[in-house]
């Protein structure tokens, strides 16, 4: 049997005994399409320690899963904290500034006026605009992460299957919830308006859905 993958590099493509993604380097067509791990289970005689094997590899990669999971979510809301933190400094760098001119702005130096009323506050503009950005593309994956792991119909069962209590990537959410609701609502809103929105493309709502 031949195959049509790449030869003389480093790929990873599809065991054809455990089905799951393996490094391989092909010297010839004819080469076997199965990983060193199932190269052991090649004969029917096999089949038993096939399947044990199988499964053991396929829980420690749900559990690889599980863990890149948890650490994306983990890493999501560590910057989403501290891109509020900063949206926060700059709104009050803003407001003292407005302040400081408001004050006084008659006797300010020209070059003050101008850079506060031109670069300055357009350079804080942009940014804040970007930090929003920002916000926005990590509270669509924490609702890409919500839509796969919520509470389903059946009391006390995630909607992946695994009992509430259980499911590592709805407990990891779960103080965040309501916040990605709130944003959720807002965001909503500026579709309804027709104004830019941050709603991902698989969203119910979204037209391009």
């Amino acid at each position: 049997m031949t195959h049509s993958h790449p030869l003389h590099v480093d790929l990873e493509a599809q065991c054809l005994c455990c089905r799951s993604m393996q490094p391989f380097r092909f010297a010839s067509p004819t080469d076997q399409v199965v990983c060193t791990f199932c190269a052991k289970h090649l004969g029917s005689d096999k089949s038993e320690r096939r399947d044990r094997d199988h499964l053991e590899l396929w829980l420690d990669l749900h559990a690889e899963l599980q863990d890149a999971h948890a650490r994306a979510v983990s890493e999501a809301r560590a910057t989403s904290a501290r891109t509020e933190a900063t949206i926060s400094e700059l709104r009050t760098e803003v407001a003292q500034l407005t302040e400081a001119i408001a004050d006084d702005f008659e006797n300010a130096p020209a070059g003050i006026r101008d850079a506060l009323g031109s670069e300055v506050l357009t350079r804080s503009e942009r940014r804040t605009e970007l930090l929003y950005r920002r916000l926005d593309r990590l509270m669509a994956a924490i609702w890409r992460i919500d839509a796969l792991h919520h509470d389903a119909d059946n009391p006390g069962l995630c909607s992946c299957g695994t009992a509430v209590a259980s499911c590592p990537e709805g407990r990891a959410i779960d103080g965040e919830r309501q916040e990605l609701r709130a944003w959720e609502a807002k965001n909503l809103q500026l579709l309804r308006d027709g104004a830019r929105h941050a709603l991902p493309s698989e969203h119910p709502a979204n037209p391009s859905t």
